[in-house]
């Protein structure tokens, strides 16, 4: 829902951030694997108990997340491989962060409540998986109510109010089992519709392609061009 919105003001707001990376000689990779570490590091600090500090470290884990972007528009680092790692990382990232609030709720007096981060992580790979395999039917699976930027906003607010945890996690489970069957809804009617086919997956294919090779033939003249040469 958020990403559907807020994704061109937000990419928008933070161009300017991206030129400013650009210039320092960081990758997008390098913010990547910057939120990784931070990721784990806010599971850590969560699940020993301290959830405000977690919270801190949390909107520190997110901001490499935000900015990646921006800096692979900036210097024309965007490629399938970069997409490809910040998404996984994405899932990581978010395994890492439900665990720590599993850890924590073991050691409460209703240690049961973990098994409420457990459901959530698990139904959260779902919704991904039903966008990634709409995707390469060619179908479009975006949306919902509750998407990632929506999980960890709802994360952070538990963060910020302890008592509130367990009922917002409950909330989250919710509405996330209600954005899974939001896009199975959608793509079943997309395929409906529109069947798939061998020649069509094969023409998607042949697309992809023809994109790659395109884009690896800018890269390749925007490199001889840095250095001086004849595009």
């Amino acid at each position: 829902m958020f990403d559907g919105r807020f994704r061109a003001p937000v990419e928008k707001a933070v161009r300017p951030v991206g030129q400013g990376l650009r210039r320092t000689g960081m990758t997008p990779d390098h913010l990547t694997i910057g939120g990784l570490v931070l990721g784990a590091a806010a599971a850590v600090v969560i699940g020993s108990g301290n959830l405000r500090w977690g919270l801190l470290v949390v909107v520190l884990a997110a901001l490499p997340d935000l900015f990646d972007g921006a800096l692979a528009r900036a210097g024309s680092y965007a490629s399938q491989r970069g997409a490809y790692f910040d998404s996984v990382a994405d899932r990581v990232t978010d395994a890492l962060l439900f665990g720590g609030v599993a850890w924590y709720l073991l050691g409460t007096d209703h240690p049961y409540n973990a098994m409420l981060a457990v459901a959530v992580l698990g139904v959260s790979g779902l919704i991904s998986y039903q966008r990634a395999k709409a995707e390469s039917l060619g179908l479009d699976a975006k949306g919902g109510l509750m998407e990632r930027a929506e999980r960890i906003v709802l994360l952070c607010l538990g963060l910020l109010f302890p008592a509130l945890l367990v009922p917002i996690l409950w909330i989250m489970l919710a509405l996330t089992v209600v954005t899974a069957v939001q896009r199975f809804v959608k793509v079943w009617k997309q395929a409906g519709v529109a069947p798939v086919t061998a020649q069509r997956i094969e023409a998607r294919r042949s697309r992809r392609v023809a994109r790659r090779t395109a884009r690896a033939h800018r890269r390749t003249q925007l490199r001889r061009r840095r250095r001086g040469g004849v595009a």
